[in-house]
């Protein structure tokens, strides 16, 4: 550790040493992203959950220790937690790893050295969390997870290949993920349906289902927090779950379509042109009320830097829980019609007259998600607009 100047920062009631380095990337010796610290605060509140609602003790495994920031803090600042596996493939990691360890006073943490994937294999149903924050994509660690997580755990997974899953690269998505993005308006909301329904796929193949708890684009990144169930019945009715968007590029038009092996439309009801598709992906909920609204109520117990910010970002994805896949973006639907934007809240309130749900969505400031038909949103704009 002389070798290199030691830089110490305190997340929570945390704190951690790793050598500086000039940019976040994976040649850095010890890997540390400061930006993710809202991400680490939000597990703190989704793994302190979990643990409540399981009502035992639990086994925590962080693949990817780098400085070892996220698997100290779960030990340090989360109640109810037993034992902490922390694994990198790094020596330089392990080394700081169970140095940050010493630095908070930490037992019963194991600090391993191990392919990722091999280490999962290896302590199959040892974990009631497994969390995979690669830098990357996780996809290729998805069918190690699915083998060794044990019923009723947390499956938590960050992607920040956002490019793919948005779709500014098609074909890096469907190689990773197996199906097809579509870069659209809504198009970070498609990417976190799109891998969670990858990882809906891929547990199925060892008989276990999904339950999205929490889902949140932020930046550079997707985060998902899945909770995994048992049995074949149960994995049978999730795959229910995944289907295909139809969309239309030239007036806005979107429509769902549940099943697999489901037919898709080709042409749009609307306008007659083309349809786009994308999928598959998952048209189950990414949100659940009740989980999310238990984290917030857990933030009053824990110290967060970021917690003006989580409590925020928390409180748009409970408002968004039962919400219609997809958002319109009222902007996007102005442009096409030529005519200038009205005020946003006015649009909401119109379309409660009207009798439809309306809420904001935490994908786009500009976005609502709601379940009437695009031509009754046109024409409160239009309205809305002319009386400008």
């Amino acid at each position: 550790m002389d070798e290199y100047n030691i830089k110490t920062v305190e997340e929570g009631l945390t704190k951690i040493q790793f050598p500086e380095f000039d940019k976040i990337s994976s040649e850095a010796p010890v890997f540390y992203n400061p930006h993710m610290e809202l991400n680490r605060d939000i597990s703190i509140l989704a793994l302190q959950t979990f643990q409540k609602q399981e009502n035992q003790d639990i086994n925590i495994c962080d693949l990817f220790g780098g400085s070892g920031i996220r698997g100290v803090r779960y030990k340090n600042e989360i109640n109810g937690v037993d034992h902490v596996f922390i694994n990198d493939i790094s020596e330089t990691a392990n080394e700081y790893e169970r140095h940050n360890v010493k630095l908070n006073n930490l037992e019963d943490i194991e600090i391993f050295q191990h392919d990722a994937s091999m280490f999962l294999r290896m302590h199959r149903g040892e974990f009631d969390v497994i969390d995979i924050d690669p830098f990357g994509t996780p996809s290729p660690f998805l069918d190690s997870a699915g083998y060794c997580s044990r019923r009723n755990s947390l499956l938590c997974v960050t992607a920040t290949d956002t490019s793919a899953l948005c779709g500014t690269y098609k074909e890096p998505c469907i190689r990773k993920y197996n199906a097809k993005p579509y870069k659209s308006e809504y198009c970070h909301e498609t990417g976190i349906r799109i891998l969670a329904g990858f990882v809906a796929l891929t547990l199925a193949k060892y008989s276990k289902s999904i339950e999205v708890k929490l889902s949140h684009s932020t930046e550079h990144y997707m985060r998902l927090y899945i909770e995994v169930k048992k049995g074949s019945k149960k994995s049978d009715e999730c795959l229910k779950n995944i289907g295909y968007i139809s969309h239309c590029k030239h007036c806005l038009y979107r429509e769902q379509n549940k099943g697999l092996a489901t037919s898709t439309p080709d042409i749009c009801p609307e306008c007659g042109e083309k349809l786009i598709q994308a999928g598959p992906l998952w048209l189950g909920d990414i949100q659940n009320a009740e989980f999310i609204s238990k984290m917030i109520e857990e933030s009053e117990n824990k110290k967060l830097n970021t917690k003006e910010d989580v409590l925020k970002l928390l409180e748009s994805c409970r408002v968004e829980a039962k919400s219609p896949a997809t958002f319109y973006d009222v902007h996007k639907i102005c442009k096409l019609l030529k005519i200038s934007a009205p005020k946003l809240d006015l649009v909401f309130d119109n379309l409660e007259k009207e009798g439809f749900e309306a809420v904001k969505t935490h994908f786009n400031p500009l976005g609502i998600k709601t379940n009437a038909p695009l031509k009754k949103i046109k024409e409160i704009i239009k309205t809305l607009s002319s009386s400008n």
